[in-house]
């Protein structure tokens, strides 16, 4: 936009980068709002033909089967869809990432539209987050152990053969395992179409405070504004070690800046036919979808749905999260989802209804005791052999200190979770992951401990 330049700081600076921060709705809303706008508009702007070209340019994946019959049930409003930012460097030669040799996928968010269709909730999912990932179909004809890692790993393990639909399953699989939440659709963008829609446009101006020099990223970046394309665009929004405090969450702030500074971009060049037609033909080539959403016309009236929310009714959430070292000191890498906040989230969603950041922030305002710091005791009160050796575990591989195990002295109708005096923030901590149970102080039980009876009715364990 003449006389209004957009420039995009690096993430944790001070004074302008940090006035930025405070409007993220606002920027979202512009965005979704102008992705609908240039969509229809460019095609209209390049002609009939080029709604053909650009409409075939989308693929279709079906997933068939793959995804099975034990998924959460249907939001009781509005709809889910997965946003999944693939590594695929398909057609980029050896110029960046020519290393990789799976799919992978970079950026992952979940966007619900409110079902009365006045709000709508974008939730980004740190790529670091340590999760269940269930089995998956490797296209192989293998299958994968259940097992933790990072939720990234999703899209690898399904896109082992290089086949998107399988990728974009094992990801659903393993939202939908962790969260409850059904997903509705799906849509996949790999970096051909960033970097072309980039170069289209003529590249992006960022402004970083500090020179960046950040090797994995493959990214020499003097201080002060300046245009960047090619590989130096998707080195911009890749790179995460040589920036603020070098973590993917920080890293997601500085992506969604940077897009939107793509889209002012973008809006500029409304009126100028081969840059327009240039990023919509980089934007739909780069798109796998499910066959429902497979055109054009559904990817607009989607866009179209968003576009017409206020913009202090949209929210960018990051799921609620923090170090998993302070549960498993040795874990130094991963991020955990702080409960019972990103499970209070979750059931949002799945209810339809809204969660805005103030809301978010208040669930998050106390972080649960160090898991690593408190200890369990677990009796199996269902008379089922083994159960209480199972959950045990489960919890053990949280971080939590198993100080016993055993059978209860009766067998119980419910699940109970009790505690000693002293001991109430130890067992908020377990009770987080432990979804409809509440602890409950016991003169009886144990002293610098915390006893979880096992009933018929145990939940399945969050995280």
């Amino acid at each position: 936009m003449a006389g209004n330049r957009r420039s995009v700081p690096a993430a944790n600076q001070e004074s302008a980068g940090r006035r930025r921060r405070r409007r993220p709705k606002r920027r979202i809303g512009r965005w979704v709002a102008f992705a609908a706008s240039v969509l229809v508009l460019g095609v209209a702007g390049v002609g009939g033909w080029a709604y053909t070209h650009l409409n075939g340019n989308i693929k279709g994946a079906d997933l068939g089967d793959a995804l099975g019959d034990n998924r959460p049930k249907a939001a009781a409003g509005g709809q889910n869809i997965l946003v999944i930012g693939s590594d695929s460097r398909k057609g980029l030669g050896d110029a960046y990432g020519k290393n990789l040799t799976t799919m992978q996928s970079d950026t992952l968010m979940l966007l619900h539209t409110g079902g009365d269709g006045k709000w709508a909730t974008i939730v980004s999912f740190p790529r670091d987050s340590w999760v269940q990932i269930p089995a998956c179909d490797r296209g192989n004809g293998s299958t994968s152990t259940p097992h933790h890692f990072k939720v990234n790993e999703a899209f690898a393990i399904g896109g082992t053969t290089g086949d998107a639909a399988k990728a974009a399953a094992c990801t659903i699989k393993t939202v939908e395992a962790n969260t409850q939440v059904r997903i509705d659709h799906f849509l996949i963008m790999d970096f051909r179409g960033f970097t072309g829609m980039v170069d289209a446009l003529g590249g992006v101006e960022v402004c970083p405070q500090q020179a960046i020099h950040d090797k994995k990223a493959h990214l020499d970046l003097e201080a002060g504004c300046q245009i960047v394309k090619d590989d130096k665009a998707l080195g911009y929004v890749r790179a995460r070690y040589s920036i603020g405090d070098g973590s993917d969450i920080g890293r997601i702030g500085r992506q969604q800046e940077f897009m939107q500074s793509l889209a002012d971009r973008a809006k500029s060049k409304l009126y100028n036919p081969t840059a327009l037609y240039g990023f919509l033909n980089s934007a739909t080539k780069s798109l796998t979808t499910d066959p429902d959403l497979a055109g054009i016309d559904p990817l607009y009236s989607l866009a179209s749905s968003v576009k017409g929310i206020a913009t202090d009714r949209i929210s960018f959430l990051t799921v609620p999260n923090y170090p998993r070292e302070r549960d498993v000191p040795t874990d130094k890498a991963n991020v955990t989802w702080q409960q019972p906040a990103a499970r209070q989230l979750f059931t949002a969603l799945n209810h339809d209804q809204e969660t805005t950041k103030a809301d978010l922030k208040k669930a998050t305002a106390q972080l649960p005791a160090p898991a690593s710091t408190v200890h369990v005791t677990v009796l199996n009160g269902t008379g089922t052999q083994g159960a209480a050796l199972k959950v045990a575990e489960q919890l053990r591989a949280l971080g939590f200190q198993i100080t016993a195990t055993g059978n209860a002295p009766t067998r119980v109708s419910k699940t109970t979770l009790t505690y000693a005096h002293g001991q109430s923030e130890q067992a908020r901590a377990v009770a987080g992951h432990l979804p409809g149970v509440t602890p409950t102080l016991s003169e009886q039980s144990a002293p610098a401990t915390v006893t979880l009876t096992i009933g018929p009715d145990m939940p399945a364990i969050d995280g």
